[in-house]
């Protein structure tokens, strides 16, 4: 097992997001979370990748306690985070946004063998690594976000709500990403509320609803469900 969440439960301040979550990822697979905008998704990937602790429950990485690990160590067990709103540095070069991502002590040696890797993936940010990232299209943004992950040769990538306030021709752009990666053998957990799209790139996912887990199974399983065909794929 790469990931494993048992009982977990966490929230900001008083209010409670989390509730009892329990679910796993394994090597090579693609998992994702499916749900309504305000279920929890976003707060979970957090809660993995450190930025906010549990209340309680346990969650480990390959067998390592990820709750007695500081956050900013997190990534160094192999762990990279592509989040909401792709986050990169709108005034920094292409180039530099992935240099950011091989800041981990065991990648920077690596640094150029991982450039050009990243490149030979995406050769569009090979054409615009001299560009300014902010003045790229949402595409090529959300292109770049995952290329800095991949800067730190990880493991386990979370890729939070890749195709959020993008035009439904990049969102086909954005899905066919995750599906190179995922051909590169990547590990790869994705939090999307774009059902019918995540379901083609995934072999398996969770349903959450208001912090808990209803449902799990295969991808196939799920978009045959006729509960979320009506609620989420508006069939």
């Amino acid at each position: 097992m790469m990931l494993e969440l048992q009982g977990v439960s966490a929230g900001y301040g008083k209010f409670q997001a989390l509730f009892d979550v329990s679910m796993s990822v394994d090597a090579g697979e693609a998992v994702a979370v499916i749900g309504a905008n305000g279920a929890g998704k976003t707060t979970l990937l957090r809660v993995i990748s450190g930025l906010l602790p549990v209340s309680s429950g346990q969650m480990s990485m390959e067998g390592q306690d990820l709750a007695a690990i500081a956050p900013h160590k997190i990534v160094s067990t192999g762990i990279a985070h592509v989040p909401e709103s792709r986050r990169l540095f709108p005034r920094l070069t292409v180039e530099d946004n992935l240099r950011m991502g091989a800041f981990v002590a065991a990648a920077r040696p690596r640094f150029r063998d991982r450039l050009e890797y990243v490149y030979e993936l995406f050769p569009r940010l090979r054409e615009r690594r001299h560009q300014l990232a902010g003045t790229m299209s949402g595409g090529e943004q959300q292109m770049c976000a995952i290329g800095r992950a991949l800067m730190s040769e990880p493991k386990l990538i979370l890729l939070d709500e890749p195709s959020m306030g993008l035009a439904p021709v990049i969102v086909q752009q954005v899905f066919d990403l995750v599906r190179r990666i995922r051909s590169e053998g990547y590990t790869v957990l994705i939090v999307e509320q774009n059902v019918r799209q995540v379901l083609r790139v995934v072999d398996r996912a969770y349903l959450l609803e208001v912090g808990r887990i209803q449902a799990e199974g295969s991808a196939a399983e799920l978009a045959a469900s006729d509960e979320i065909r009506k609620a989420y794929m508006g069939l």
